[in-house]
């Protein structure tokens, strides 16, 4: 029905620091490899974000085929390396959003780390495989959707045309790492990943089953963490619905493989758009 092309790739090892640009990565049922399995919680193991910590902003990991590397964007600070093997620690429950999950404590030296630049105490975990959260069984495509720290679902679309629409309206444009995306593409309209409901590439396929309602973490500058008020100001403008601004598909997939910049995304099934 209609063929679109990836244009880019992103994966976030820690929940809510700096995202990776890649050029290919794995299809996982929980997201991509490596995607937010770890995650940082407070004193009672809450999970934390920029939300309320902009300053996870500047924490830039770098992948290796055996550590995650965290450097800091601004400030001289030594940085942290983290092996990706599961930490041989016992499991304790933590939370995120309404979920309860099983997670693996990191390392004190992690923990004594992001502690000291974050200046508050905090600690890592680690999402082993053992543990399942479940992806929202009101969304979910099937009882076993899981998903990784993502916030709700394993992956996320946004076309180039949605953000080029988007910095058309405003004063100093925004590039893509502003809305945190799993997937880039072109080739269609303005906000066509609100109308894909089943797409398929290289053999996996996956079913957008929610718009992505977006929250104050947008109006976060990735390179100097700074606040302001776009671009939520100006895309209450036209996509608002009730009290929520949609900026993106969030997606499942049914299927595992390899997704690479370049592949062609082709439209098998289209819904009603939301706007």
């Amino acid at each position: 029905m209609s063929n679109l092309i990836i244009t880019a790739l992103y994966i976030y090892p820690i929940k809510s620091l700096a995202g990776i640009e890649v050029a290919k990565s794995k299809v996982e049922s929980r997201g991509f490899q490596n995607d937010r399995r770890f995650m940082l919680v407070d004193e009672n193991n809450q999970f934390i974000t920029q939300r309320k910590y902009a300053k996870m902003a500047l924490l830039q990991p770098e992948l290796t085929a055996s550590e995650i590397i965290v450097r800091h964007k601004t400030e001289v600070v030594s940085p942290l390396k983290i092996s990706l093997t599961e930490p041989n620690t016992s499991p304790e429950m933590v939370t995120i959003w309404d979920d309860t999950c099983p997670a693996k404590p990191v390392s004190p030296e992690a923990d004594e780390w992001f502690s000291a630049v974050l200046g508050m105490k905090c600690r890592l975990m680690y999402m082993h495989d053992d543990s399942i959260r479940q992806a929202d069984q009101r969304y979910a495509i099937n009882e076993a959707d899981k998903v990784s720290f993502a916030d709700g679902y394993p992956y996320l679309m946004i076309s180039e045309e949605s953000i080029a629409q988007l910095n058309a309206k405003l004063d100093e444009p925004m590039d893509m790492r502003r809305f945190r995306p799993s997937i880039v593409f072109k080739g269609g309209r303005a906000h066509e990943e609100d109308e894909i409901r089943k797409v398929f590439c290289n053999g996996i396929e996956m079913y957008g089953v929610k718009p992505c309602a977006r929250c104050v973490m947008t109006t976060v500058n990735p390179d100097t963490s700074e606040k302001g008020k776009e671009p939520l100001k100006t895309l209450s403008t036209y996509r608002q619905i009730g009290n929520k601004i949609l900026f993106g598909e969030n997606f499942i997939a049914t299927s595992e493989g390899e997704l690479k910049v370049g592949y062609l995304l082709k439209v098998l099934e289209r819904k009603i758009p939301s706007l």
